[in-house]
């Protein structure tokens, strides 16, 4: 079976980190790039901070091109720990990648018309606002054909918000972009919070995360550092690591089970950034989403444990050198 060809565009965060480094491990995803956006903190540091992750993995051939600095319309907010800027190299070593000189939005386009015109199409795993999907998406309508689906971490529907008690980050900080992307007409595959928070790591999962060297050490440094545990709400020890749902996902979709919805987003007012699901076909529109509902969560730990590992061994030299993918 031929490799996933991925953009991940993200906001990196420490969740973000998880999931590059898994995808940046696993042999069946082709990372075509990486296309950064602001977010959990300024793009500045957003950027800095996907650089020092692609250092990390010795993927130097991963390019890294940098995105929109705000949202389309709503004023800019930042994440719950925007406070961390770019990482610190204490807990993450700087290196020397640096950022392509072509934009975000215009690596999107490109990549997915050279699909088109190969008969193939991509994928963008969206794991942050979703600025720069919808701006390519805007200004170049034809792009559409040329990606497969938008696997998007974002939402939440019975389990509420986490940076506001309405709305999930994700969407919050750009929810203009997310209705653009529901309403591109591109299948959408949406990793809600619902169930996100029903695979918690604790500090033992984390320690785990030392085997995969210098790049595991470093993702045990952020999550040991910015603690993601809320007993009151989850009733158990131990906190999600939305983003990388999206790349497991990918590589072993049978851990989660989902339900097909039109999915909706209030862009104004009070409750912006609420997201909506019509599972139940209420307003008698057709589903625009795939809604992932369950997950695996033993299954999703042990794969990101798993990957992350290959930062430390030979699976990733292999892949360095051109070696083989089985």
């Amino acid at each position: 079976m031929k490799p996933h060809k991925v953009i991940i565009d993200a906001d990196p965060g420490v969740d973000d980190a998880a999931a590059i480094l898994m995808a940046l491990a696993s042999p069946e995803i082709e990372v075509l790039g990486l296309s950064i956006v602001a977010g959990n903190v300024p793009l500045r540091d957003t950027v800095i901070n996907a650089c020092k992750l692609v250092s990390l993995s010795g993927r130097r051939d991963v390019p890294v091109y940098a995105g929109a600095s705000g949202p389309l319309v709503r004023e800019q907010v930042y994440g719950k720990y925007a406070r961390i800027g770019s990482f610190d190299d204490k807990l993450v070593k700087a290196g020397d990648v640096v950022v392509a000189q072509e934009s975000a939005v215009q690596f999107i386009v490109r990549s997915a018309r050279a699909a088109v015109a190969a008969g193939e199409q991509i994928t963008i795993c969206a794991i942050g606002p979703m600025t720069n999907v919808a701006l390519a998406l805007v200004q170049h309508p034809d792009v559409a054909r040329g990606i497969r689906h938008i696997v998007s971490m974002g939402g939440a529907f019975t389990a509420l918000g986490h940076r506001t008690p309405w709305a999930e980050f994700n969407i919050y900080a750009d929810p203009h972009a997310a209705e653009t992307v529901f309403q591109s007409g591109v299948p959408v595959v949406l990793m809600p919070l619902d169930m996100t928070f029903q695979a918690l790591f604790t500090t033992e999962h984390f320690e785990r995360f030392r085997q995969g060297g210098e790049a595991g050490a470093a993702l045990y440094n952020l999550f040991s550092t910015f603690d993601r545990s809320d007993e009151k709400r989850f009733g158990r020890p131990g906190g999600p690591i939305h983003d990388a749902t999206t790349i497991a996902w990918l590589i072993r979709p049978e851990l989660f089970t989902s339900r097909e919805a039109f999915i909706g987003v209030q862009v104004t007012g009070l409750t912006m950034g609420y997201t909506y699901a019509d599972f139940y076909n209420k307003l008698d529109r057709p589903a625009n989403a795939t809604v992932v509902t369950d997950v695996d969560e033993a299954g999703f730990i042990e794969l990101l444990i798993e990957r992350i590992a290959r930062h430390g061994g030979e699976a990733l030299d292999r892949r360095l050198t051109g070696g083989s993918h089985a």
